[in-house]
């Protein structure tokens, strides 16, 4: 069964809307364990408009599944990793300002700094992950640099889903089977929600885990957040 990691980044952002610790980040992620998702996923930034790196520092003694931390590796990222040790990082191309997760590693140009920045994580006995797009030929280079997974940037495969869903989730099927055949663990996400995930689970084969949090906490809105947390999980079945 292919996990869920809940992404709660947009927990932080409405509890920063207002101030003061409405809606409570830490019990609320918490809960989100007790739903029944099997990991806990944060992508602080720079400027903390949503999750805090005191979030983050009080997240990690209580998460007791899967804790995945997201983020561009600047200095001040790769100190809070190595101090945390989560059970993951994921490492996202995405410089200081961005609004949100756009594309994929060139992992051609930069090998070298990545795969200097993995051995570090990896020497702390953390499992690293690359966010990708389904280009073959980068994520071969992604292997070069020692990383344990790649994340799939799924946001080509839900904008074409409805246009024509087999067409949108080749280049994911494709790019699955080279991972695989290159080693690499596989993880997925970005705009995948309960219209289409189920479609992508089933034509991915070797699919590990997804990251869900935009559209999770939109639907939560609409039928609470234990039953969306189930309704993920079934998808997933």
């Amino acid at each position: 069964m292919t996990r869920l990691s809940v992404n709660i980044n947009k927990l932080a952002t409405l509890r920063n809307a207002r101030g003061g610790n409405n809606p409570d980040v830490v019990r609320t992620a918490l809960d989100i364990e007790r739903f029944g998702a099997q990991g806990i996923t944060v992508h602080p930034r720079p400027d903390e408009r949503h999750i805090r790196r005191a979030d983050v520092l009080a997240l990690k003694p209580v998460i007791t599944t899967e804790f995945n931390i997201e983020g561009y590796p600047g200095e001040d990222f790769i100190a809070l990793v190595l101090d945390v040790r989560p059970t993951q990082v994921t490492l996202v191309p995405d410089p200081p300002g961005v609004l949100t997760s756009n594309a994929g590693w060139d992992t051609k140009t930069h090998k070298r700094e990545l795969a200097s920045t993995i051995n570090r994580f990896k020497e702390a006995g953390i499992r690293t992950s690359l966010f990708m797009g389904a280009d073959v030929e980068l994520i071969a280079h992604a292997a070069d640099t020692g990383t344990d997974r790649i994340e799939l940037y799924t946001e080509p495969y839900a904008a074409h889903y409805d246009v024509d869903r087999r067409a949108a989730v080749a280049p994911f099927t494709q790019a699955a089977a080279h991972a695989a055949d290159r080693g690499l663990g596989l993880n997925a996400g970005h705009d995948l929600d309960l219209h289409n995930l189920a479609f992508f689970q089933q034509n991915v084969p070797g699919l590990l885990e997804v990251s869900i949090g935009h559209a999770l906490i939109c639907d939560a809105l609409r039928f609470g957040l234990e039953n969306t947390v189930q309704l993920y999980l079934r998808e997933l079945q």
